[in-house]
């Protein structure tokens, strides 16, 4: 299950496609580089195709005239998105950006009958001479978001809403679980299984379930806002994932994780427009730009905003590690050893993570 599904993000196929709005960037340059992105949900005000978008109009900021950019939104994984990716390969797009680790076998099939278009697969893992491959480490937030749930709660009990159980949704969790028994080390971390990345009346009854089990800070791995406003509804505190969601949660947010793609983006394209795109594959986290920790709440003494900023700050300069061990071992809930003292998680050793950490309340079906 874990192999398979090992770069699997939040993306889910939940509606039916809303086909081309293209927006040019302003001005007459000739030949501008053309790039499509394809969306796996509406453009909605916060969450992950959000911060895609984000990215797009970045590339149009910074490149102006010089790009055009095409996107689609709504594209279920699967046929669909063959049939889109495919249409943007053949309408003189030069460059295509896939956001769904479900579109990365389509954008492989394209690509090989596309041999001259440059293709960014977002999640994905396979490659090939025209697929690159590009990813973040959510992780690290993860880890900068759990220090300050663990300065926040007063009961040391935080809930997480979870999608499914695979590598990079284990990441989060752990690294959070961490990163809040590194200021409490009685702090424990409930996790609700959804088995769906995007059901907002769900992700509010799990996110209510918690708040009545002693969570008074709650996360999510899910695609909506619903357990943000869970959260101010019942008067908690929640951490946002993908965007800030101030707005949905005024009171409740305690600072959100957000995914920065548009430094990315840019760099993608205008390797294109140079001539210099080669197939690579990104994983990149706070020291690259691409993870970002901030948009603190009201709520949130000045103190611990600036101990979540430093701890950023130290994650960027590799310092700091949410994988490393102490001088005692990190072991998982079932009390086996799986970070020895003073020791690291390799990268691939953390892609394919399969367990959860002490603190975490729960267990993983095998």
């Amino acid at each position: 299950m874990y192999k398979n599904l090992a770069a699997t993000l939040v993306a889910a196929c939940f509606f039916s496609p809303v086909f081309s709005q293209t927006t040019p960037a302003k001005g007459n340059a000739a030949e501008p580089v053309k790039a499509g992105f394809v969306y796996v949900s509406p453009i909605t005000e916060a969450g992950w195709t959000r911060q895609h978008e984000e990215g797009r109009k970045a590339v149009e900021a910074a490149l102006g005239p010089q790009v055009k950019t095409t996107f689609v939104e709504n594209v279920a994984e699967g046929a669909d998105a063959e049939r889109v990716i495919r249409d943007l390969a053949a309408t003189g797009h030069q460059i295509i950006f896939t956001p769904s680790f479900g579109y990365m076998e389509p954008t492989l099939k394209v690509a090989q009958d596309f041999p001259g278009v440059k293709f960014e697969s977002i999640t994905g893992y396979k490659q090939a001479a025209n697929v690159a491959t590009a990813n973040a480490r959510y992780y690290e937030g993860r880890y900068l978001a759990g220090i300050a749930a663990g300065r926040m709660s007063k009961t040391g009990v935080a809930g997480f809403v979870a999608g499914f159980p695979i590598p990079e949704v284990l990441q989060g969790i752990n690294a959070f679980t961490l990163g809040m028994r590194s200021v409490n080390p009685q702090a424990t971390v409930k996790v609700v299984w959804l088995n769906v990345w995007f059901d907002p009346p769900k992700e509010r009854d799990a996110a209510m379930a918690l708040f009545n089990q002693d969570v008074d800070v709650i996360a999510f791995h899910t695609g909506s806002t619903a357990v943000m406003a869970a959260a101010q509804e019942r008067g908690k505190m929640a951490v946002a994932y993908h965007s800030d969601m101030r707005k949905t949660g005024p009171d409740a947010q305690i600072l959100a994780v957000t995914h920065q793609w548009g430094a990315y983006y840019t760099e993608r394209v205008r390797a294109v427009q140079n001539g210099s795109w080669k197939s690579a594959n990104v994983w990149g986290g706070v020291r690259e730009g691409m993870i970002r920790v901030g948009d603190f709440g009201t709520k949130v003494p000045a103190s611990v905003q600036q101990e979540v900023l430093a701890a950023q700050k130290t994650i960027g300069s590799g310092k700091l590690q949410p994988f490393r061990a102490g001088k005692a071992p990190v072991r998982d809930n079932e009390g086996q050893e799986r970070i020895a003292p003073g020791q690291v998680l390799a990268d691939a050793q953390i892609l394919q993570m399969n367990w959860l950490v002490e603190g975490v309340v729960g267990k993983l079906a095998r």
